[in-house]
């Protein structure tokens, strides 16, 4: 904020600027001597200086955005003069070779600053540079993290943040936020940085555009409590900001009871359009809730108001429960009803789902013997039926070609109905060539097989994504284990040197450590590892000196020693009297993360922990502070019991639902629940006035272990079923899974011989038991005393979250 010292509007600020020769006349600036200049200054009083000699002809341009820039400083109360020298000058200013091609800032006939002329590169450099020198102490420029957050714990309670990212000084982003620190200065603290790295810190996405946001600090009393953020949508330029300040200065609700079409506020005024929620006595206050936390979705947007139906004049249809009012003049206003509070978002953002746009798709959705609308999977498949995949990019395979192609050289095979530099990618159409499908045992569609000369083919269980399959291609080009043959070697695999253009896709390596007398254990890890082939990569070490890995690393043989590339260090598990189940159980188990992002994918493997899960919801980017903040109390054995993870809504739009499911209108974010999935369905909510610390957190689930926290819902028992049984993607999805440990499953399978035991695996296909993936419920609690209702067994299968 400005200092009391210095208010610009009083304060001269003489800028002097050097050129050697000018023979054409500037117009806007006036020509004065040295001696004239200089007896014009006068403390408080602002004027710019030119100075040029005769004889050089090398400043045209950068005159020309000097020129430019003459009437915008003039605003500012900032004059500018023109001084033309004589060789004879003896004034500093004149004639000083190396002073050439600087500008010089004065306050009075003090210098402030001086800039190389090739920084005041055209007019918005020239006018940024000045004001943010002269507001240095309003302006804070930061470059970490722990600045931003140095600041805004000192305004907490006190004032308000503008704070900006823009990709260099002098740019006009720059120049819009130095001019609306000029007028706002006083009122809140501006900060400024060029950080791309300190932008990303704080949560934003797209961070290739300049961004401003506002720090609601002001009304934050509690420290600990982080400061709510909005973020301006519309380019940063200077008319954009002084409209996007004044809603951050306008009420966040107002209530009115009069006709909408006479309300008038400010957001009209600055061309953002009105919605009220309608409300009345008996559900005032859960339409005020409703209504604030629309209000802060849309700050910035619109303006939101409450509007009292029991003392309105003016009738309003008994079923509209939102009217919209656009800002221009002479617009009707418009009665919606809109039961869910993301529809009216959209409304104002313009991505309307309103039933006029589903009249056009519910064709496509449509076919004349079921509706698919229910199973969003076959919604999916049904839509995109028609689209047309390039195949003419593989090589399409036939039952005289298959065995002979996929011999000779090693090939991913797609099987389906209707990208690698040694990979042959190819394709076999089982509606031509069922025979040859049934030979290979495939009775789903799409399969995806890999085939490799002289070995078994391996088949891919995981999601038919660029990502997953390229993971699963790459890490098939190594043996599963790999064969370590010396300590070094060792060494190098554990560090991850070995093998480090896989790491990215493999970001644990196991190494199983045996006596070369240790057979069976030996032969046990080594099904493991095929087991997990294309998933993790293996290796095995079996030599004489194999102690001296077991004593530097604390392993009793045998043992599994699990290198973890990201954390930079390797942990040891005896494994004594393990199965080759018990085996890839520890690796599948070392896979998943500690505090992962929830998503469409992943969902199942966690849930399958049979853990209630502690979900921290995000809309975007989670804080680092509250990674942080779970992360500790894992480490502290905290969160045993659950299974911490957050999910982001910007990335799984679905969550949206869900928190509707469980609080009947979207909440304020970031939000923690817990979720009883498993037994009773209770859903707690960490309470949202309370920052989320530690210590607040620890608390808070000391209080639900004791059960003296209420639930905010418990979910129904209810099955949700595919509409057919041809759609039930989900058991076809556990069928494949159930040939995997319950943790997260490796997304391969090793085949055996394809044409001796076709019949063996249809066989072991037919008996798999079907259940389907478990999606709301988990059937075991660790603490049933958390509940009440903890006793009480269920089974809820196929259901959302």
């Amino acid at each position: 904020m400005m200092s009391s010292s210095f208010n610009i509007y009083r304060v001269g600020i003489s800028f002097v600027m050097m050129c050697i020769f000018y023979k054409s006349a500037v117009d806007s600036l006036s020509e004065l001597s040295p001696q004239k200049y200089f007896s014009t200054l006068q403390p408080g009083k602002a004027s710019l200086a030119y100075f040029c000699q005769a004889d050089s002809p090398r400043t045209s341009i950068f005159l020309e955005e000097l020129n430019e820039a003459v009437k915008p400083l003039q605003d500012f109360g900032i004059s500018v003069a023109k001084v033309n020298c004589v060789k004879e000058e003896t004034s500093r200013y004149c004639g000083k070779e190396k002073d050439l091609m600087k500008v010089y800032l004065f306050r009075g006939n003090i210098l402030l600053r001086e800039f190389p002329t090739d920084t005041l590169f055209d007019v918005n450099a020239i006018i940024a540079h000045v004001l943010f020198a002269l507001l240095f102490n309003e302006v804070k420029y930061i470059t970490t993290l722990e600045d931003l957050q140095n600041i805004e714990n000192s305004l907490k309670g006190k004032a308000n943040i503008a704070f900006s990212y823009v990709r260099a000084i002098g740019t006009p982003e720059h120049r819009a936020v130095m001019e609306a620190a000029f007028v706002y200065g006083t009122t809140y603290q501006f900060v400024l940085t060029t950080e791309i790295a300190l932008l990303e810190s704080i949560g934003t996405e797209a961070i290739e555009n300049a961004h401003f946001y506002f720090f609601h600090c002001k009304q934050v009393l509690d420290l600990t409590q982080q400061c709510r953020r909005t973020l301006m949508e519309q380019p940063l330029a200077t008319l954009n900001i002084h409209r996007f300040i004044k809603t951050m200065e306008a009420p966040l609700l107002t209530e009115v009871a009069e006709d909408p079409q006479q309300v008038s506020t400010v957001h009209l005024q600055l061309g953002l359009p009105l919605v009220f929620i309608v409300s009345q006595q008996a559900t005032h206050e859960a339409d005020r809730r409703t209504a604030e936390w629309v209000a802060w979705r849309l700050l910035g947007k619109a303006g939101v108001l409450l509007l009292l139906r029991d003392s309105l004049e003016v009738d309003i249809p008994q079923h509209a429960n939102v009217v919209f009012r656009r800002a221009e003049e002479g617009a009707p206003v418009e009665f919606l009803v809109l039961h869910d509070t993301e529809l009216i978002i959209s409304r104002v953002e313009g991505n309307t789902h309103i039933e006029e746009m589903q009249e056009d798709e519910d064709e496509d959705l449509q076919s004349p013997d079921m509706d698919i609308q229910d199973d969003e999977v076959a919604e999916t498949v049904y839509r995109h039926r028609k689209t047309q995949l390039p195949l003419e990019l593989t090589v399409e395979l036939t039952e005289e070609t298959f065995n002979a192609t996929v011999v000779a050289s090693d090939s991913i095979v797609l099987f389906y109905a209707g990208c690698t530099s040694t990979m042959l990618l190819t394709r076999v159409n089982c509606a031509d060539w069922s025979d040859l499908c049934t030979k290979q045992n495939v009775t789903e569609f799409p399969v995806v097989k890999m085939y490799k000369e002289g070995k078994h083919p391996v088949s891919y269980a995981g999601m038919l994504g660029t990502e997953d399959l390229l993971k699963f291609i790459l890490l098939n080009r190594i043996s599963c284990p790999v064969n370590i043959t010396s300590v070094q070697e060792a060494e190098e695999y554990l560090s991850g040197e070995l093998y480090k253009d896989l790491i990215p896709y493999s970001s644990v390596s196991v190494l199983g450590l045996f006596s070369p007398n240790m057979t069976t254990a030996k032969e046990d890890f080594t099904k493991a590892g095929n087991y997990l082939r294309g998933c993790v990569i293996t290796g095995i070490y079996s030599e004489e000196d194999v102690l001296i890995l077991s004593n530097k690393y604390g392993a009793t043989l045998p043992a599994l020693l699990l290198a973890r590339h990201k954390e930079g260090k390797v942990e040891s598990i005896p494994f004594a009297n393990f199965r080759v189940q018990d085996i890839v159980q520890i690796v599948t188990n070392a896979l998943l993360e500690t505090f992962p992002e929830i998503t469409v994918e992943n969902l199942p493997i966690y849930l399958r922990l049979q853990k209630p899960l502690l979900i921290l919801f995000s809309d975007g980017s989670i804080n680092p502070q509250y990674t942080k903040t779970i992360l500790t109390l894992v480490k502290e054995k905290h969160l045993d019991s659950l299974t911490p993870c957050w999910l982001n809504l910007k990335n799984t739009p679905a969550g949206r639902g869900i928190l509707q499911t469980y609080f009947n209108a979207l909440p304020p974010l970031p939000l923690i629940v817990v979720v009883n999935l498993h037994s009773g369905g209770q859903v707690f909510a960490f309470p949202s006035e309370q920052a989320i610390t530690e210590q607040n957190l620890l608390l808070w689930l000391k209080k639900l272990e004791a059960g003296l926290e209420n639930p905010i819902t418990i979910l129904p028992a209810q099955e949700w079923k595919p509409p057919l049984p041809a759609y039930d993607f989900l058991s076809m999805m556990d069928a494949a899974a159930s040939q995997h440990p319950t943790r997260k499953e490796p997304e391969c399978t090793k085949e055996t011989n394809m044409q001796k035991n076709d019949k063996k695996q249809h066989e072991d296909k037919s008996t798999i038991r079907k259940e389907p993936v478990e999606t709301l419920r988990i059937k075991h609690w660790n603490r049933s005393n958390w509940f009440k209702e903890g006793d009480k067994s269920f089974r809820h299968d196929n259901k959302e979250l």
